[in-house]
């Protein structure tokens, strides 16, 4: 039952080169950068991604991206990745754009076991109606297009099948969990997080603070440990490792004036 690892590198060691990933956070928001980071350092390539956003350049799947050892993405956000962007218009790397709402059920789903499931997200699109790029040829031509889905008609109103996601291996980042796999995540941190641990066959979570089973109430759990098969604990160094994507400051407050 105790599920820590000693260290990341040992946590990431099996991940062998064509693994399909699940991988947590928000923009820079609860990215299991620890364990990305081990991954980076152990060498698999020709790995098949499935995050809200790829990371950013030079942070979190942006290290994986960069060093071209992502093969193919499935998210819904690309904004805030040069590289990205780049080796996608390139023909370099394979893509599949869907709504963001949609990823974050097919994740769930694949988790719960359920095969696939029928939304309104899309229909009347190429999301539904196929034809979204995935892949550029090198002279700027679609090399692989979406394929259409599925339509079926339920009240009177059209919705889209969508497939459930599962993955070979799930990267996640807590706030707190136990030794047992017991996972509490922090505010945003608690969005994608949970979905892409429930997706892996196998998930490794790296935690802030790590606490003895029976410490972590019934209703203080968002993430049960029967999905998590790995624990990390962070260094203090590891914890207070955290990017701002986007600095911003407010202008200064006007300088009242005083007429005599």
């Amino acid at each position: 039952m105790d599920k820590v690892k000693a260290t990341a590198a040992e946590a990431v060691a099996d991940i062998a080169d064509g693994s399909s990933l699940a991988v947590g956070g928000f923009g820079l928001s609860g990215v299991p950068n620890v364990l990305i980071q081990a991954l980076f350092g152990q060498g698999a390539g020709d790995l098949a991604v499935v995050s809200n956003n790829c990371g950013v350049d030079g942070a979190g799947l942006g290290l994986l991206l960069a060093a071209g050892r992502i093969a193919r993405v499935t998210g819904s956000y690309v904004g805030e990745n040069k590289e990205f962007a780049r080796q996608y218009l390139g023909g370099e790397l394979e893509v599949e754009l869907i709504p963001q709402g949609t990823l974050a059920e097919r994740l769930r789903a694949g988790g719960c076991g359920i095969p696939g499931f029928f939304t309104p997200a899309g229909v009347g699109t190429q999301v539904a109606e196929g034809g979204l790029p995935w892949r550029y040829a090198a002279d700027g031509s679609v090399a692989v297009a979406s394929p259409p889905k599925e339509i079926r008609e339920f009240d009177g109103l059209q919705y889209v099948l969508e497939r459930g996601i599962t993955t070979d291996f799930a990267l996640v980042r807590a706030a707190r969990g136990d030794r047992h796999g017991n996972l509490v995540f922090r505010q945003s941190a608690r969005n994608f997080n949970p979905l892409a641990a429930m997706a892996g066959r196998v998930t490794v979570a790296e935690v802030e603070e790590l606490v003895e089973p029976g410490v972590l109430g019934p209703d203080e759990i968002h993430l049960p440990g029967v999905f998590v098969q790995r624990v990390v604990r962070l260094t203090p160094e590891q914890i207070a490792d955290k990017g701002i994507e986007r600095r911003t400051i407010s202008a200064p407050p006007a300088r009242e004036t005083v007429s005599g």
